[in-house]
């Protein structure tokens, strides 16, 4: 058995798969049409056929992982070069040493790094929707195996060859595998006989092709380099050439050749340097690394300067220790580990980051549209309303399973007469909300008096129904006007609905909306798979289309009868095609009147939460010749409406919690939905994203906060531009429209993140700063556009990946700054340093080169890695997003960088003075920047006595930099549970605190042991000169903490307002409309102020409406 990391291997056939039937081609592979392979079967096939994926291309090349590390040391290398050149072996030979382990290290550090984001960027690879043990499971397409059943759905791209056994209007774009531009009509069946070429196959789907049209189902033939593409696999790994690169003189002119070679050259320096490739991030921090690399060799000068251009032995020496202090060596490296590490804790919090770009993006994000179903609700359905007209509305209670069409009770009841009195939905939304907080797990939906069912004792409809009453299952007699609705609500449908007898329990697969209308079709036995079995025969399938908001299909009737044309979708969209309403003596012309009633009803139920779709058919008297010909307008139109249907589609529980959680954070959330109007209203108040009473906000911020996709897209950008507010919820919204939100949040200088699942939705995507693509039910092509897919499509998994994001950039920040602080203290103290004259009038370091490297590459870098593994603060999410523009080097930390480093290099400073001139003679002795000798003596413990200082203040500046702003003995102020958590929260993070506790306990053999403390580090063992070393430890805190109170206090780099915390701890939200009494809250740590919610127009930027 071939192992599953070999290449893969086709499976043996009698005859090609195109020429069997699929039922052949089934039971040559071992498979079931209806159920799939079983999770064994699967295990066993992907042993024996191998990993589905093309050979060659991937990876990251381990040379220029050591190229990139050999540039990282240039500084080191051209030190070693200098120390050798002065034949100071020792010197020379320390060096080696470190930048071997510095590289060697480095090496391993940062290649598993990159592998390991390659494998996580793996994980967004297209997947495939696969039928296994009767479920239809979201796979990487990496484990699609032959024998699997593989569904396809327009913009998904073909995970591995299938022959096709079901289609509908399947056209694949298969111009990467044949070069033909126009899309290939695919029909499963009959058979083809003889050979015939690839892009005669109709009825095979090949690998990486794309669905460009229809729906289809396929059993997987042959995977991996046994596909049809793998076949020229080779081609597929071309990259694709920049502009104006090309080397012809012919197409381009003279000075072509010239100018091709100079980009190429500079393209191959920059990516060599790390300056043309990465993350922006990553290009900023290597452009800082060559600019301190130009700023060492302009301090080496000004050494040479200050001794008069005499460069003897010592001077070089001196220029060395300040090229080498001004280096963060591991700075790159950390970077990389740190953003692998935040990969991989964003995969496990449901989100695969496909672009690093979007790691860097997260934090800043400060407004989301997000779609409403599946994402803000559980996308699991259930239809709970049908209004028949002319008979009246059933109503299916008690049951919470969207699969199950035998559990629950059916009530009808008469539909509410236009003369009562209407819903008042502030008054309902308040009722249900208060219903769910007494541990409701669904929304009770209720309606007026209801007549008695036929033949059935009356149900007063605000009453739950008795168990004596009904019986779970229970049917009530069926009249032809609701045979009509079910077979219309059946037969235009693509769910399927299935008892699974082994597990005993129910099965659906589909998309939600068709589900819960297939069961509810289930419930009275008239599902489509009887329908079909009893005759019925599709001819004609006319996708759902997010532009037209409807779907339709034709039908002939068994024995050859007549031909229907079933409809459903959007009310407004559906009753605007039909000409008549009701079915048989019931049935009534569609006037302006009955347009109203058919109106009302589904505002109805719209303002119950529910989501309505309109049900319609049409008989055909004289079918066309061509179906394939017959237009999609001619085909919906002249339509009779059968009835309304009204789904419900909870709010997921964590739902509102995370946008509590966004508003706390400045971040607002608006609801973009192809939802009526009142449903998206009621969804958005119970999760918070607008408030229950619009009478709490000024009267343009409440009429700007839902609007319609007709409305918004009928505003100018000028006048989009000048709304006080832009819309927290839009309603039947088109593709276009999100791109028009995206357009108008650029324009507010807003940074937004889209959802999207669809093949329209690419455009918003790819304009949204952040693209969000749905992981089970998004398309392959909106995925591609998207910089990170969410595994749940869960609307708490991106508020956890802006948590992430937030996280990663705070971490990114406090190592930086842990780490050219230390560049800065050493900077400050060498320069100064270059005062110190000899007897021979030359300058004397008060810290030695080798000294310097220890406490960059070791001292530093442990720590440095322990801050890029940072849990998130407390306040994380309770602050504004920051500018993106401005990233990472923001204002306040090259303010701090330059105190913090001044305090620090102060401290060593006046450690290296108080030694050799305080309590000392000021004797420097002779050529003590080479060699140890007697005269030396108080230089070189002077140097130890700095050594052990700096080396201690550079790792309690780790502890100090776990907050930016807040006080290292009280990170959280929120906390409550210890007066003194010092301890408790230094230790949290394992990493970093055993990094500082060894690297402190480090510096005594490196002090006292002979011949490296003289021979190497140039200096030696000290006795009462610790008093100094250990005293500046708290001189060196209680800086830093003074400047940390100045800036909470003034408000320094927080526009002015003070950040200490108050007592009642209150934030001032301006989203977040939320029933507090019945909602469990940290109000010690996030009280609401519902006075500032929209009242005050004048705000700080990050806080302000768009």
């Amino acid at each position: 058995m071939a192992s599953k990391n070999s290449g893969s291997q086709k499976p043996p056939f009698s005859k090609p798969p195109y020429q069997l039937s699929a039922d052949e081609v089934a039971q040559e592979l071992g498979t079931n049409l209806e159920t799939g392979l079983s999770p064994s079967q699967a295990k066993q096939n992907l042993g024996q056929y191998g990993e589905n994926k093309l050979e060659g291309g991937e990876g990251v090349p381990m040379w220029k992982v050591f190229i990139k590390q050999i540039s990282n040391a240039m500084v080191l290398i051209i030190a070693m070069a200098l120390s050798y050149g002065v034949k100071d072996w020792i010197e020379g030979g320390v060096i080696t040493a470190v930048i071997f382990l510095n590289v060697t290290i480095g090496f391993f550090q940062e290649y598993r790094a990159e592998k390991t984001m390659d494998s996580l960027r793996s994980l967004s690879s297209p997947t495939a929707a696969v039928l296994r043990d009767g479920n239809l499971d979201h796979v990487a397409s990496i484990i699609v195996v032959p024998g699997d059943i593989v569904e396809l759905k327009t913009g998904d791209v073909v995970p591995a060859d299938l022959r096709l056994f079901e289609a509908m209007n399947l056209e694949m774009d298969e111009a990467l595998l044949t070069g033909e531009s126009l899309p290939v009509f695919k029909e499963p069946e009959p058979p083809i006989e003889g050979e015939v070429g690839v892009g005669d196959r109709t009825n095979m789907a090949f690998s990486s092709s794309t669905v460009v049209k229809g729906r289809a189902r396929g059993i997987v033939t042959s995977t991996g380099m046994a596909t049809e593409i793998g076949v020229i696999a080779e081609t597929l790994k071309g990259k694709t050439k920049k502009p104006s690169r090309s080397m012809s003189r012919k197409k381009h002119g003279n000075f072509q050749p010239v100018k091709g070679a100079t980009l190429k050259t500079w393209d191959a320096i920059g990516k060599l340097l790390g300056l043309t490739v990465g993350t922006p991030l990553q290009r900023k921090l290597a452009k800082l690394a060559y600019c301190l690399l130009l700023c060492a060799v302009v301090l080496a000068i000004i050494v040479f300067a200050a001794n008069k251009f005499r460069i003897p032995h010592e001077v070089v020496i001196y220029a060395i220790s300040l090229g080498i202090a001004i280096i963060p060596e591991s700075l790159i490296a950390v970077l990389t580990i740190t953003m692998a590490v935040g990969m991989k804790t964003m995969v496990k919090r449901k989100v695969i980051v496909r672009k690093l770009d979007a790691l860097e993006a997260l934090g800043g994000v400060s407004n989301i549209c997000s779609d409403k179903t599946g994402t803000l609700t559980q996308g699991r359905m259930i239809t709970r309303k049908a209004w028949i007209p002319g008979v009246g509305i059933y109503t299916v209670d008690r049951t919470e399973e969207a699969a199950n069409p035998t559990s629950g009770v059916i009530r009808f009841g008469e539909a509410r007469a236009a003369t009562s009195e209407p819903i008042d939905a502030n008054r309902t939304f308040e009722r249900q909300q208060e219903a769910r907080d007494q541990g409701r797990s669904a929304l009770a939906l209720k309606f007026v008096d209801e007549t008695e069912p036929r033949g059935r004792k009356r149900i007063d409809p605000e009453d739950t129904p008795n168990e004596e009453d009904f019986e779970d299952g229970a049917l009530l007699e069926m009249v032809p006007e609701l045979e009509a609705f079910l077979h219309s609500s059946a037969l235009c449908n693509l769910a399927t609905v299935r008892f699974d007898s082994t597990k005993k329990q129910w099965q659906a697969t589909g998309d939600p909306t068709e589900i819960a209308l297939q069961v509810f079709c289930h419930r009275f036995d008239y599902g489509k798979k009887k329908l079909v079995a009893d005759g019925w025969k599709a001819l004609q399938e006319y996708p759902f289309d997010s532009e037209v908001k409807r779907m339709s299909v034709i039908f002939q009737e068994p024995n050859n009868g007549r031909y229907f044309i079933f409809a459903k979708g959007a009310v407004e969209r559906i009753i605007d095609l039909c000409t008549n309403v009701g079915f048989g003596d019931k049935q009534t012309p569609m006037t302006e009147e009955m347009k109203q009633e058919i109106t009302r009803q589904m505002t109805t139920l719209a303002d119950q939460g529910l989501r309505v779709l309109a049900i319609a058919r049409r008989t055909i008297d004289r079918p066309p010749e061509d179906w394939n010909e017959f237009p999609r307008d001619e085909v919906e139109e002249n339509l009779v409406l059968m009835g309304l249907a009204g789904l419900y589609d909870p709010p997921r529980l964590e739902t509102k919690d995370a946008v509590r959680k966004c508003t706390n954070a400045g971040i607002q959330v608006h609801m973009l939905t192809g939802d009526h109007p009142s449903t998206a209203r009621v969804i958005a108040r119970e999760v918070g994203i607008i408030p229950a009473d619009f009478g709490i906000l000024p009267a343009d911020v409440a009429q700007s906060m839902v609007k319609t996709a007709a409305e918004f897209d009928a505003l100018t950008n000028e006048e989009v531009d000048r709304l006080p507010a832009l819309p927290f919820v839009i309603a039947r919204c088109a593709p276009n429209t999100k791109v028009r939100m995206i357009d108008a949040l650029h324009r507010r200088g807003r940074y937004a993140a889209m959802t999207g699942d669809g093949v329209n939705d690419s455009p918003s995507l790819k304009r949204a700063d952040v693209g969000i693509a749905m992981g089970l039910a998004g398309s392959d092509v909106a995925k591609s556009a998207s910089d990170i897919v969410l595994t749940d499509d869960n609307f708490e998994s991106i508020v956890n990946a802006v948590e992430e994001g937030r996280r990663m950039f705070d971490n990114i920040q406090k190592f930086i700054l842990h780490l050219l602080v230390s560049n800065v203290g050493e900077v400050m103290l060498l320069i100064i340093g270059l005062a110190f004259r000899d007897r021979d009038n030359f300058s004397v370091f008060p810290l030695a080169p080798l000294a310097i490297l220890w406490i960059n590459m070791l001292t530093s870098s442990f720590p440095a890695f322990g801050l890029g593994l940072e849990k998130a603060t407390s306040d994380i999410m309770r602050r504004p997003p920051h500018d993106t523009k401005v990233g990472v080097f923001t204002k306040q930390i090259l303010v701090d960088m330059v105190v913090y480093g001044t305090i620090m290099g102060a401290c060593s400073l006046c450690t290296f003075v108080i030694i050799v001139y305080g309590v000392g003679d000021g004797n420097l002795g002779v050529n003590c920047n080479s060699k140890y000798s007697s005269e030396c003596d108080l230089v070189f413990k002077a140097r130890a006595a700095v050594f052990a200082q700096l080396t201690w203040l550079i790792l309690i500046s780790a502890w100090e930099f776990k907050s930016i702003r807040r006080s290292m003995f009280r990170f959280d102020p929120y906390q409550t549970e210890h007066r003194f958590p010092f301890f408790r929260d230094v230790y949290r993070n394992k990493f970093l605190f055993y990094a500082v506790a060894i690297g402190a306990a480090s510096v005594f053999p490196v002090v006292y042991i002979p011949g490296l403390n003289t021979g190497v580090f140039k200096h030696k063992g000290i006795t009462w000169e610790w008093a100094l070393s250990f005293g500046a430890i708290p001189v060196f805190i209680c800086g830093v903490e003074a400047w940390k109170f100045i800036k909470r206090k003034y408000g320094l780099f927080n526009n002015r307002e003070s950040d200490r915390v108050k007592k009642d701890a209150s934030l001032s939200l301006r989203q977040g409309f939320f029933t507090m009494a019945k909602t469990v809250t940290r109000t010690s740590s996030a009280g609401i102020s519902r006075s500032t919610t929209m009242e005050k127009r004048s705000v700080a930027r990050g806080d302000e409406v768009v």
